[in-house]
């Protein structure tokens, strides 16, 4: 199993209920985790209709899609004409910038997601950055096989799942336009350079 605090501390601050599961596991049940988490939620602080818990000291410009079940967090930013198609959590002070989407997918403390992005399937560490048009791929589109397998010292691990993008533990950067391939795991303070293709398993 791939602990997933190793890659985030954020983790067990927030789901320490899904300490015992894999990062595509948590994935898979976030619409169930999310759906008890908005529950305790309190409408003194978050602002909830329908299935999406906005916290009152967020910013949400115009022009901003939401679909299905969203948490967004504390001073968040999300910017115009973004798109996300939830089950989401974003933790405090995330910002999601113009035009991005974002589906499926937990975030993290303070990352943020520049403008014309996609993170899809993923867990998002704290502090990570993502520059302009950069990409988590969440789907082999050109393989018959479709199935995600990751690597993890040297140990390829299936998910038995064919939608997972990236683990991207804290602090890590990634460059404009560089594409993080399905099943993507980065250790904290990872640098994936500008244009970069990160392929840890080869077809």
């Amino acid at each position: 199993m791939i602990d997933i605090q190793t890659y985030t501390k954020s983790f067990g601050n927030y789901f320490s209920e899904s300490n015992h599961q894999n990062p595509w596991e948590v994935i898979d049940n976030l619409e169930e985790i999310l759906s008890n988490k908005i529950k305790e939620l309190s409408e003194d602080d978050y602002i909830i209709t329908d299935r999406v818990a906005i916290h009152k000291s967020a910013t949400v410009e115009k022009g901003v899609t939401f679909k299905g079940r969203i948490i967004i967090s504390e001073n968040c930013f999300i910017g115009a004409h973004a798109y996300l198609r939830g089950p989401i959590f974003l933790s405090n002070s995330v910002t999601i910038g113009p035009g991005s989407e974002i589906k499926q997918s937990i975030i993290f403390e303070k990352s943020a997601v520049a403008h014309f992005n996609y993170i899809g399937n993923s867990i998002i560490g704290e502090h990570v950055n993502f520059e302009a048009g950069s990409i988590c791929a969440n789907h082999y589109n050109e393989r018959v096989d479709k199935n995600i397998s990751v690597k993890v010292d040297d140990q390829i691990i299936s998910t038995n799942t064919t939608k997972f993008g990236a683990l991207v533990g804290d602090h890590s950067k990634v460059g404009a336009n560089a594409v993080l391939s399905p099943g993507t795991i980065l250790n904290q303070n990872s640098i994936v350079n500008r244009l970069e293709l990160i392929q840890q398993i080869k077809s």
